[in-house]
C-alpha cells in the first residue's frame, strides 16, 4: 500500500498512502500522501486525508501533531469484540445536565470507540426515558446520538468493506442477537 515512512524522534509511525485513518472530528479519512507540503520551506512531513464521508475536501496534517488525534481504522477482530462487550460496555457518567454536553464533546473527541458506544447508550436510554414521561428528546442527545452513530458505523463500514448504513445494521443486528441479553437500536 505505498511508503511508509517514519517521523519524528520517537520514531512515530506514519501511515501508509492508501491506508484508512481516524482524524479527530473528521472521522475516517484516506491517506492519500505523506509528504513534505510543497511550498512550505519545511522538512516536516505531511498527510494529505480526504474525508471517506465528506465529498470535496482535503486535509493536510502534520505527521507529528499531537493536536488531534490520528489513530488507525479499527479491525474486523475489533468490531467483533466491541459487539460482543456491547452489554458490558457502561454508560457515561453525567454528573449533571449542565455538564452533559461537555462530557458529550469528550466522548466524541476521544476517537474512541468504546467511548462512542458510551455516548450512544446515554443519549438512546435517556431518550427513551424522557419519552416514557411523555417528554421530547433533547435537541443535544439527538445531535450527539447521531455524531456518535456516524462516527461507529463510519468507521465500522472501512473493515467489514460496507456502506456506514449496513455497517449500522449488522451491527445492531449482532448485539440484538446476543444471548438473551437487551439491546435496542439506537434510532436516528
Amino acid at each position: 500500500m505505498g511508503c511508509m515512512f517514519f517521523a519524528g524522534k520517537e520514531g512515530k509511525k506514519v501511515f501508509s498512502v492508501g491506508e484508512y485513518v481516524v482524524h479527530g472530528n473528521d472521522g475516517v479519512c484516506k491517506v492519500e500522501a505523506v509528504e513534505p507540503m510543497s511550498g512550505s520551506g519545511s522538512d516536516r512531513i505531511y498527510y494529505t486525508l480526504v474525508p471517506v464521508y465528506s465529498t470535496g475536501s482535503k486535509l493536510f496534517v502534520p505527521t507529528d501533531s499531537t493536536k488531534v488525534v490520528t489513530r488507525a481504522v479499527i479491525t474486523k477482530n475489533d468490531v467483533k469484540k466491541l459487539m460482543e462487550e456491547w452489554d458490558d460496555i457502561d454508560v457515561l457518567s453525567v454528573e449533571n445536565d449542565k455538564k452533559r454536553e461537555e462530557v458529550y464533546k469528550a466522548a466524541l473527541r476521544s476517537c474512541d470507540c468504546r467511548q462512542w458506544v458510551k455516548l450512544i447508550k446515554t443519549s438512546y436510554q435517556r431518550n427513551q426515558m424522557r419519552m416514557e414521561m411523555g417528554k421530547k428528546a433533547t435537541t443535544s442527545d439527538e445531535r450527539y446520538l447521531h455524531m456518535a452513530q456516524e462516527n461507529l458505523f463510519g468507521e465500522m463500514a472501512i473493515p467489514l468493506e460496507m456502506s456506514r448504513g449496513e455497517a449500522e445494521d449488522y451491527f445492531i443486528g449482532k448485539v440484538k442477537g446476543t444471548k438473551g441479553k437487551k439491546s435496542k437500536k439506537a434510532k436516528k
